[in-house]
């Protein structure tokens, strides 16, 4: 029994007690030196995880994104990728602030560039035109309601970026959520792509960290940027003892984050003035739509009136605009808990 429903985000999960446990016994090194055995251990395996030479542990998914986009291109070329993605809506501009880059964002149907779509934004050689330095795909997508595309789509992609010698670069924060929800080995997810990152920070449960994966030459790169942007954390296997026991323990249950997920979404569906793309939900990221007949302004108050209401009901919920509220289940959410957010928003939609 949960005190408060959190369904804000997947970063607000809190470590397990084996996860503490192993923080407070970590074995530590300077890991700027590279002899933090925990640190070690945890890039091994991730890497190991995803089928790829090594590992390289970062503070965040946003710091291993702009490290594996600025390891992976030059100064004045250009990165392809969704216009909807995390990299470029919310990540600070860092890779256009640091590696000097500029995005290409396409629109595409799901979050997922169509291999036709990559073919036509590849820049042709021309002395006015930026070179095209990367291509980038989220799986699973945060602001498409956590879907999936799958390792044949990836693949696809790829084929067309590297007939043209451009690498690609999967960011990949909720990885492990796609490999369940598709049931396919994360190894398939990886096999195309260059570089990858995801988060041990979501649902998988611990406090800090994200892991990018990629060549033994590409990681060389990496950890020099990551020491350019602040990322040496010296003795950092106090963290990254987390991220072990989240890979060892956390991965198969998301299973059971994707079963409230669909609960949730079930439910919401049959209130009134809220909408919600069952087909979308896939994973453990339900994102519904407010309407209210009485136009725009009575939406968006609506949509406030569902945060505030939730919020004095015990239950946490984020509005990422005027009509649109995400949910986002998680290991400190249970079937209990998805009840009491219906009963509220019930509440909330029975006066409307």
């Amino acid at each position: 029994m949960h005190d408060i429903v959190d369904l804000r985000s997947d970063t607000l999960t809190l470590p397990t007690p084996e996860m503490r446990e192993a923080m407070a016994r970590a074995e530590v090194g300077d890991d700027v030196w590279e002899e933090d055995p925990t640190v070690k251990r945890l890039e091994a395996m991730a890497a190991e995880r995803l089928g790829k030479e090594a590992g390289l542990f970062v503070a965040s998914g946003t710091m291993g994104n702009l490290v594996s986009v600025v390891s992976h291109t030059q100064a004045g070329q250009e990165v392809v990728l969704d216009l909807d993605s995390h990299i470029f809506n919310y990540e600070v501009a860092g890779s256009a602030v640091i590696g000097s880059v500029q995005m290409r964002p396409v629109k595409t149907a799901r979050g997922f560039l169509a291999p036709e779509q990559v073919r036509e934004a590849l820049r042709p050689p021309n002395i006015h035109i930026p070179q095209t330095g990367l291509v980038c795909i989220e799986n699973t997508h945060n602001r498409h309601g956590g879907t999936c595309c799958t390792p044949e789509e990836i693949g696809a992609v790829a084929a067309v970026a590297h007939g043209a010698n451009v690498p690609v670069h999967l960011d990949g924060a909720r990885l492990f959520n796609a490999a369940v929800a598709l049931r396919r080995d994360a190894r398939e997810f990886t096999r195309d792509v260059d570089s990858v990152t995801f988060c041990v920070s979501k649902g998988l449960g611990a406090p800090v960290g994200s892991v990018v994966c990629g060549s033994r030459a590409f990681i060389t790169r990496a950890r020099r940027v990551r020491k350019m942007v602040g990322g040496g954390m010296r003795q950092a296997g106090v963290i990254a003892a987390a991220g072990v026991v989240a890979l060892e323990t956390m991965v198969d249950r998301l299973a059971e984050d994707h079963a409230n997920a669909r609960r949730l979404a079930e439910g919401i569906a049959k209130l009134p003035g809220l909408t919600v793309d069952l087909q979308s939900v896939q994973t453990n990221i339900v994102i519904f739509g407010v309407q209210r007949p009485a136009g725009p302004s009575a939406t968006q108050t609506a949509t406030n009136e569902i945060v505030t209401g939730c919020a004095a009901r015990k239950v946490k919920v984020h509005a990422i605009g005027p009509t649109s509220i995400r949910c986002v289940t998680h290991k400190d959410v249970d079937a209990e808990d998805i009840e009491r957010a219906l009963d509220a928003l019930r509440e909330i939609t029975s006066r409307w």
